[in-house]
C-alpha cells in the first residue's frame, strides 16, 4: 500500500551510458555539426523549420531517450512538436577539426617577445634537378663494370694531393644527395620542413622558447611555388651564431645544396617592407656586360681586348686595386672617339639585365628613389637612368681633347673615381639628403668594389656576383629569375606587384 503512493523508480528521469552516447552529447551540441545531407525521398531535415512544422502535424512518436516522457508530462505539449536546435548552414560551420586561437603571428608582439626573422626561399628555377626515367621503362640496358668506373676528381689546390690513393687522411665529404627530383622542381612541403627542422636543430635563445613559424607562397603559385616567405621566432643564439653569420652556417649550406634553393634572412621589420632608396651598380648588374671590355674591341690596339678583359675580371674579384687598375685600362682607350658610346648603343652592343626596368618601375610606384653607382662611364649611366627613369647617375668621367675629339686615354681630374669607398659615401649622402633611415635602403651589385655599399645598405644583395662578393654581401642572389625576383625581399607576391605595376603604369 505505501509502495503504492510512491512513484515508480523507473519514472525518474536518469543520465545513462547509453544516453550519452546518443542524444545527450549530440543533441546539446548540435550546432557544432552540420546535419545530414536530406535525399530526394527523405523529406524534411530533421531540426529545420519544415521539419518542425511537419512534425507537429503527425501522431506524436517518442523518441529514444533515458528521460522517461511521463517526468516531463507538464511540458508534453511542447515535447508534441519534437523541437530540437536549428542547426546552422553547413557553408558557415564545418566540422574541420581546426583549433582557433585569439593569437597569430602578425598579432602586435609583447614586450618579451622574441625578435622574428623573415626567411625568403628562392627555388633554382634556371637549373632544375629533374628524376631520371624509371628503370622499367628505359630502353636502355646499360651496366657499367667496377673497371670502367673513374675514381673521383679532387679540384687542385682544394687538397693536399689530387690522387685519392695518396690522400693522408679521409676523401673531401661528398655534396648532399639532391632531393628536388624526388619531391618536385619548387618549394615543396617537404623542402620547407626540412629548413625548419634545420632551424630547429641550431641552439636556441634563452630562455628556451619552442621555434614558432609561418610561411607565404609569393610566387608563381601555391600548389609548385618558386619563391617562398617564412617567418619564424625565436631565432637562434646570437652568442653562438650572430645574425650576418646565420646565412653562411653550415646547416644551411647544406640545406640549399639538397634543395636547389637559395635562402635569403633579414630581420623582420617595417623597414624591409617600405623602401625608399634604391642604389644599384651598373655593369654586369642594371646591364649585362662590361662597358671597358665592349670599349677594347674597338681599340686599333688588337692586343687591348685581351688585356682590359684580364684587368677587369681580377679588380671584380678583388684582387687589384680598383682605381689603380681602372687608370690602367683606361690607358688602352686612347685615340678612341668620343662617340663610341653612341656607336655601342647603336649597334646594340648594351643590353639591359632582364627584369631591371619592371624592379624599378615597381620601386617608382611605392615612391622608392632610385640611382646607379657605377665605375663605369658616365655617358653609358645618363643613357640608362633615361631608359630606367632613375633620379641620379654616378659613374667615372674620361677625358677628351677638344680639338680631336679623340680619349686622351686619362680620367677627367674634376671628378672624384668612383670607388668602393665612394660608392659607400654616395650612399650615406643620399639617404641623408632625402631624410632617410639607412634601413630603408637597398644596395644591388655584383664586383668587389660594390661590398662596401652592399654592406652599408639596410639591404645588400649581391646579384650574381663574384666569389668574394657572395661571401662578403648579407645576401646574396643567383637563383633569380631575373632582377626582378629582387621585389620578392619586399615581402610582395606576385598577385601584389603585378598590381602595383598596373597602377603605375596607368599613372605614367
Amino acid at each position: 500500500m505505501a509502495s503504492a503512493s510512491l512513484p515508480s523508480r523507473s519514472n525518474r528521469p536518469s543520465l545513462g551510458a547509453r544516453g550519452l552516447s546518443q542524444n545527450s552529447i549530440l543533441n546539446d551540441h548540435q550546432q557544432y555539426k552540420s546535419p545530414p545531407p536530406a535525399g530526394p525521398l527523405s523529406g524534411p531535415t530533421p531540426g529545420s523549420i519544415d521539419g518542425m512544422l511537419e512534425d507537429s502535424d503527425r501522431p506524436h512518436r517518442a523518441r529514444k531517450s533515458t528521460i522517461s516522457s511521463e517526468a516531463l508530462s507538464p511540458m508534453s505539449s511542447i515535447a508534441s512538436l519534437n523541437p530540437s536546435p536549428i542547426p546552422p548552414s553547413p557553408s558557415l560551420v564545418k566540422d574541420s577539426g581546426i583549433v582557433h586561437t585569439m593569437s597569430h603571428q602578425d598579432c602586435q608582439a609583447l614586450p618579451d617577445d622574441p625578435p622574428k626573422l623573415i626567411a625568403t626561399i628562392f627555388y633554382n628555377h634556371a637549373n632544375p634537378r629533374h628524376s631520371s626515367p624509371r628503370l622499367e621503362h628505359s630502353t636502355i640496358s646499360y651496366q657499367p663494370s667496377i673497371d670502367s668506373l673513374s675514381l673521383p676528381h679532387v679540384a687542385p689546390g682544394s687538397a693536399p694531393v689530387s690522387d685519392l690513393s695518396k690522400y693522408p687522411l679521409e676523401p673531401p665529404t661528398s655534396d648532399p644527395t639532391p632531393l628536388d627530383h624526388l619531391y618536385g622542381s619548387h618549394v615543396s612541403q617537404l623542402c620547407l620542413t626540412n629548413f625548419l627542422s634545420v632551424l630547429d636543430s641550431l641552439p636556441p635563445s634563452l630562455p628556451y622558447r619552442p621555434l614558432v613559424s609561418s610561411h607565404r607562397c609569393l610566387a608563381e603559385n601555391s600548389t609548385t611555388p618558386r619563391v617562398m616567405e617564412v617567418t619564424f621566432s625565436p631565432p637562434p643564439n646570437p652568442e653562438y651564431l650572430p645574425f650576418p653569420l646565420l646565412s653562411k652556417h653550415e646547416n644551411l649550406s647544406r640545406f640549399e645544396l639538397s634543395w636547389n634553393v637559395e635562402v635569403i634572412l633579414q630581420r623582420s621589420t617595417a623597414f624591409r617592407r617600405y623602401p625608399r632608396l634604391a642604389v644599384f651598380d651598373m655593369d654586369s648588374t642594371l646591364i649585362q656586360q662590361e662597358v671597358i671590355d665592349v670599349l677594347a674591341t674597338y681599340s686599333p690596339n688588337p692586343e687591348a681586348s685581351t688585356i682590359i678583359s684580364s684587368i677587369t675580371a681580377r679588380a671584380m674579384a678583388g684582387e687589384l686595386d680598383f682605381a689603380s687598375s681602372l687608370r690602367e685600362r683606361v690607358k688602352l682607350l686612347r685615340g678612341l672617339p668620343s662617340t663610341i658610346f653612341n656607336t655601342l648603343l647603336a649597334e646594340n652592343r648594351i643590353t639591359i639585365t632582364p627584369g631591371a626596368q619592371r624592379l624599378n618601375a615597381l620601386l617608382r610606384s611605392i615612391g622608392c628613389r632610385t640611382a646607379v653607382i657605377s665605375g663605369g662611364f658616365q655617358p653609358l649611366a645618363d643613357w640608362l637612368a633615361g631608359e630606367l627613369k632613375l633620379d641620379h647617375a654616378i659613374a667615372n668621367h674620361l677625358l677628351v681633347d677638344p680639338s680631336t675629339d679623340l680619349m686622351t686615354g686619362e680620367l677627367n681630374s674634376t671628378y672624384p673615381i668612383v670607388t668602393a669607398q665612394h660608392k659607400r659615401s654616395t650612399l650615406q649622402n643620399l639617404a641623408k639628403e632625402y631624410r632617410i633611415p639607412i634601413p630603408q635602403t637597398i644596395a644591388v651589385g655584383d664586383g668587389a668594389n660594390d661590398i662596401p655599399m652592399l654592406q652599408a645598405a639596410g639591404l645588400g644583395v649581391a646579384w650574381r656576383a663574384k666569389e668574394r662578393v657572395q661571401m662578403e654581401a648579407p645576401a646574396r642572389l643567383n637563383a633569380g629569375k631575373d632582377l626582378g625576383d629582387i621585389a620578392y625581399l619586399l615581402g610582395l607576391t606576385k598577385a601584389e606587384i603585378d598590381e602595383l605595376l598596373a597602377g603605375n603604369a596607368s599613372a605614367e
